[in-house]
């Protein structure tokens, strides 16, 4: 009997033990079955309207539009920078412009301006730590081979990547080799390099980039759909082969004008309206996979694109209109150079045929996907969720006071928006006076309104001067000298 009594004690720990091994896997399963995939899909210099979806006439993006349909469509989404480095920065770390590591485009002067650093923490981590899968399939920009290697995707968080390491290289859409981790991979092109990394132009054209990356990213999700995974698809199109541009004086370099082919138009329009419906494909295809595979209720799927759109490769912006209602490209701070398409599908999640007119940018991604995994984000971000507009609850939704860009080339500028309606731009020095705009009356920002308004320009005249602070390794051209 006391033998019983003693095996019996023995068996009693061993049950609870495997008890509580039982709870904790179904509890960790349950987890994982309630947060979603998270897929973040960017074109290249693609503006807020070159989509049919956002008032284009001209160019054919079915398949975005239809996107748009079934999911929730942002008025008021903007980009981090005007530029494709910070823009990128502020998305990976969920810092504005003023306050993180990348301040501008600056890799051919200086790499290490260009990259983030070991103690930057990136999305990417933050979901990795999270027990997401993650991978980069496309353009990263943020960190290369040499000087700039603290910054390669798989030292910031990413498992995964294939694509371009840095923003020259990923001007030649038929490259010689493309990154597969830190491991080239040699393509069947071949090319007349311009510069020294790796930009240039293809004299023999075979593998198209983009189609390359686009099967990446199809091979990466079908490979992890029985598991929460995030994944950056950063396509390189429309943005122009600038090498190819300014050498040729041909335009975009794609590998067919599709649908444009018969259109009296001169060549460099036509390859910019094919890259569109190009990308308008590949995005398809994606959205199609993803009810294949029957994931397509599990995963969030976002579009956007990097900045405004590109003056590059020679094509006619009149006959695209691609700012939309708004003024300025690629390189302004009004909105034709920041404000860009975004839309955002999740079935069964989102309602169908939406329209948000939040206020959002870059830098929120980093809490959105933080809140839909269930992940602690760094103290330091500058990053609100929009899961509550997602989710149809716009009550729950909380709102930037001030959303921030600067940029370097051709002197300092500054611009804030405050509450969402009034821009104001300063040019020059951090003390010139600003232009005020109120884009509730004035979306093209045609009129300076601050003499009318000096209360609402001062306040955000004081924000300027505090909203930055220095990067380490950011050096702009107007400070240096």
């Amino acid at each position: 009997m006391n033998l019983l009594l003693c095996f019996t004690g023995l068996l009693r720990p061993i049950s609870d033990f495997l008890t509580a091994c039982l709870i904790l896997f179904w509890f960790s399963v349950a987890i994982c079955a309630d947060r979603p995939n998270l897929i973040w899909i960017m074109a290249d210099d693609l503006g807020y309207g070159d989509l049919g979806c956002y008032g284009q006439k001209v160019i054919k993006t079915p398949l975005l539009d239809q996107m748009a349909r079934e999911g929730m469509r942002f008025t008021q989404f903007y980009a981090g920078a005007t530029v494709c480095a910070p823009s990128r920065s502020v998305l990976m770390t969920g810092m504005h412009h003023g306050h993180t590591r990348v301040r501008g485009n600056a890799g051919r002067v200086n790499p290490i301006a260009q990259s983030l650093l070991p103690q930057d923490r990136t999305v990417a981590s933050v979901l990795k730590s999270a027990a997401y899968q993650t991978a980069l399939t496309g353009k990263w920009g943020l960190g290369d081979v040499g000087a700039a290697e603290p910054g390669l995707p798989r030292k910031q968080g990413f498992d995964h990547f294939f694509g371009y390491l840095n923003q020259n290289h990923a001007h030649n859409h038929f490259p010689e080799f493309l990154w597969r981790n830190e491991e080239k991979v040699k393509l069947a092109n071949e090319c007349v390099a311009v510069g020294e990394q790796g930009g240039g132009y293809a004299t023999k054209a075979v593998q198209f980039a983009d189609d390359l990356i686009a099967n990446e990213a199809l091979e990466f999700v079908e490979k992890n759909k029985e598991k929460p995974f995030f994944l950056y698809w950063s396509l390189v199109i429309p943005h122009a082969n600038n090498e190819r541009s300014r050498e040729l004086k041909d335009g975009a370099h794609v590998p067919s004008y599709g649908i444009y082919q018969k259109e009296d138009w001169k060549n460099p329009d036509k390859g910019q309206a094919a890259m569109i419906s190009m990308l308008d494909a590949y995005v398809g295809k994606m959205l199609a996979s993803l009810k294949e595979q029957g994931i397509a209720e599990k995963t969030l799927v976002i579009f956007t694109s990097d900045n405004g759109p590109h003056n590059e490769s020679n094509h006619d912006l009149s006959r695209f209109n691609p700012s939309g209602p708004f003024s300025g490209i690629k390189r302004s701070l009004t909105d034709g150079g920041i404000r860009v398409p975004m839309i955002a599908w999740w079935p069964g999640t989102i309602r169908a045929g939406t329209e948000s007119n939040h206020v959002a940018y870059f830098g929120d991604w980093m809490a959105t996907a933080g809140e839909l995994a269930g992940a602690e984000i760094p103290k330091e971000c500058d990053s609100i969720s929009f899961v509550p507009t997602l989710r149809g609850k716009p009550r729950l939704q909380k709102k930037h006071e001030f959303l921030y860009w600067e940029f370097h080339e051709g002197g300092f500028k500054q611009a804030a928006l405050y509450q969402g309606r009034w821009k104001g731009i300063r040019s020059g020095s951090e003390n010139a006076p600003i232009k005020l705009f109120d884009q509730q009356a004035d979306v093209a920002e045609k009129n300076d309104v601050a003499a009318q308004h000096p209360e609402i320009a001062e306040t955000i005249s004081k924000y300027l001067l505090t909203a930055r602070t220095e990067s380490t390794n950011w050096i702009p051209i107007w400070k240096a000298k």
